[in-house]
């Protein structure tokens, strides 16, 4: 059996490191410019609201759109030539975003910036570049990275405005991009083959499957609601900093940075206790109806500072600790054979969570102003609340891969039927193709022993 305990060797070390960073400063490229965006397209030609909030959220949508082209050319021409292209189109829209004094120019710039989709990528690449039992650790890793360029995207990006403007953070986006270039070409190995692990590769079947499970189903639309409000909360609190505290745009730092850093204080205990089996989804759940108090909060008095920050600081706690706990969960709930699907699908969601969060909230400033945006919030938020609480509390199993032995008989059942029947095992998806089995596992009483005594199953490497 293989073990998750194991450490990385120095070739998955060096590969995930190199992965993640040219992920996390992409993202953190994208990340930079959303809390001062829509201050800075609404001083530009052609600005109305609805052109605003399609200016903050427009990469979303073809994020969405180009990730599955992406991860499907990689197949046949390469991950890293892909990766490279994606960060060329990456690099190229952040110029046409710096160069341009027109609003519809910036939203051309934005589009193509999200049109350089490399997310699948980068995940199929750390996929072929480790082991089977190495992959949750490096997801994880880049999880981590990918959340902390957000942070410190949301912290640095005022801060930047104010010595650069936000032109200046295009380029500066640009340079990160070549840089992340040489990176790939250079640091990160060139794979021999692609992982056979089935479960990076999306299928009409495992695409399916993902797609009728519910929990899965709940998770994707959790993310989806998540990334809607925050995008749609940042079309208006840009506004709000002006009108409420009378900060210029690049003083709203002395804001995100104390909102930030206290909302990851307070998140953190909340985040061990949900470490807990037990206590994970009343976590979950407490972490939805914070983010619901604090758009409540904001709805309800964003033009007077201490509801304003209050409101702000509520939200980041419920949304930090949601982005800690959702891709956790989505992995844990997934099929072991169909995760990378299960992924792709999660990522698709957010990513439109975000081009719908901009383009309704320009909308919605435009015609109610910024009451009719958290008002919309709100009601996102609660909806979300209400199917948390209301759908079935999931148990929470580890996955096991097992490799077979294939000179036997795969297809007959027996291994199937013999995994079955051990102590802790609640399912068994047998692959004679790939000669691989997949378990999912109450830990508690699962002994690896037993598994690995199963007539068929092969020694852990």
């Amino acid at each position: 059996m293989r073990s998750e305990k194991s450490p990385m060797n120095r070739s998955e070390r060096r590969s995930v490191g190199a992965l993640a960073g040219v992920f996390s400063l992409r993202m953190f490229g994208l990340f930079l410019v959303l809390p001062v965006m829509a201050l800075y397209a609404a001083e530009l030609e052609g600005a109305t609201p609805f052109m605003i909030g399609l200016a903050v959220g427009i990469y979303g949508l073809t994020q969405a759109l180009f990730q599955i082209a992406f991860g499907t050319l990689s197949d046949r021409f390469g991950r890293k030539p892909l990766i490279v292209l994606g960060l060329l189109v990456f690099a190229a829209g952040s110029v046409i975003a710096a160069v341009a004094d027109t609003l519809t120019g910036v939203i051309i710039g934005r589009a193509l910036q999200g049109s350089g989709a490399i997310a699948a990528v980068v995940l199929a690449l750390v996929a072929d570049l480790t082991r089977e039992q190495q992959r949750v650790k490096a997801m994880a890793l880049i999880g981590m990275s990918i959340g902390g360029s957000f942070l410190l995207a949301l912290m640095a990006g005022p801060a930047l405005d104010r010595w650069i403007g936000v032109s200046g953070i295009f380029w500066l986006t640009a340079v990160l991009a070549l840089g992340c270039i040489v990176v790939v070409v250079w640091w990160v190995p060139t794979p021999r083959h692609a992982a056979g692990d089935p479960g990076s590769k999306a299928s009409t079947d495992y695409f399916r499957e993902v797609m009728a499970n519910a929990q899965l189903l709940r998770l994707d639309v959790g993310i989806f609601i998540l990334h809607m409000v925050l995008t749609a909360v940042f079309v208006v609190a840009p506004f709000a900093l002006v009108e409420t505290l009378g900060l210029e745009r690049d003083s709203h730092w002395q804001v995100y940075v104390p909102v930030l850093v206290g909302s990851i204080l307070l998140m953190a205990p909340l985040l061990i206790l949900g470490m807990r089996r037990e206590r994970t989804f009343w976590v979950f759940r407490s972490a939805i109806f914070i983010v619901l108090v604090g758009q409540c909060v904001l709805f309800s008095g964003a033009d007077q500072a201490l509801t304003l920050i209050a409101g702000l600081a509520c939200f980041f706690v419920g949304f930090n600790l949601l982005e800690a706990m959702l891709p956790s969960l989505m992995t844990r709930l997934s099929p072991g054979y169909a995760k990378g699907t299960a992924i792709g699908v999660y990522n698709t969601f957010e990513f439109a969570g975000v081009f719908v969060g901009g383009a309704l909230g320009g909308i919605l400033l435009g015609l109610f102003g910024s009451p009719g945006v958290f008002a919309f919030c709100v009601l996102a938020t609660l909806v979300w609340l209400v199917v948390a609480l209301t759908g079935r509390t999931p148990q929470l199993r580890n996955s096991v891969t097992l490799r077979l032995d294939g000179e036997i008989d795969l297809a007959s059942g027996s291994i199937e039927h013999s995994l079955s029947a051990l102590n802790g095992v609640d399912q068994v998806t047998v692959l004679p193709k790939d000669c691989v089995a997949y378990l999912r596992v109450d830990e508690s009483c699962f002994d690896p022993k037993q598994a690995h005594a199963v007539p068929g199953v092969l020694a852990p490497d």
